[in-house]
């Protein structure tokens, strides 16, 4: 987990792919980090990402960080709890102009059954599992 969180952390940006009924939707991503032992990523509940999630938590995202790609496929779970929210959001302060731990919008949601793979050009795929 901590190997996929420094890969998205070193790409800066990642794309988060969900769908809306039979439409694949990507976006662009930047919010990841370890919390109680998972690893979280995070959005706003008035935004149709979140709506798609909450219709369909099987997700992928995609990184790539000029010389390697990550491939993730997981399922989000959502977690409502306040100090989760906090903590990212103190991760990501500069987020705070937008979200607050209490303002009912702000979600976090974490990967479960996570299957990453990380691959190159130029050595075997890594495997990775959480």
């Amino acid at each position: 987990m901590q190997r996929v969180l420094d890969f998205l952390k070193k790409a800066g940006v990642y794309f988060l792919a969900t769908v809306d009924g039979d439409q694949p939707e990507v976006r662009p991503f930047g919010t990841a980090e370890i919390i109680d032992g998972k690893l979280y990523i995070q959005t706003g509940h008035v935004k149709p990402v979140a709506r798609q999630i909450a219709a369909n938590p099987k997700v992928a995202i995609c990184a790539y960080d000029g010389k390697e790609w990550l491939r993730v496929n997981a399922t989000l779970v959502e977690d409502p709890r306040v100090e989760v929210k906090k903590a990212m959001l103190d991760a990501y302060p500069t987020l705070r102009a937008m979200y607050d731990e209490n303002d009912g919008n702000t979600a976090v949601f974490y990967l479960k059954d996570a299957k990453a793979t990380i691959s190159s050009f130029t050595a075997a795929p890594i495997e990775i599992e959480f």
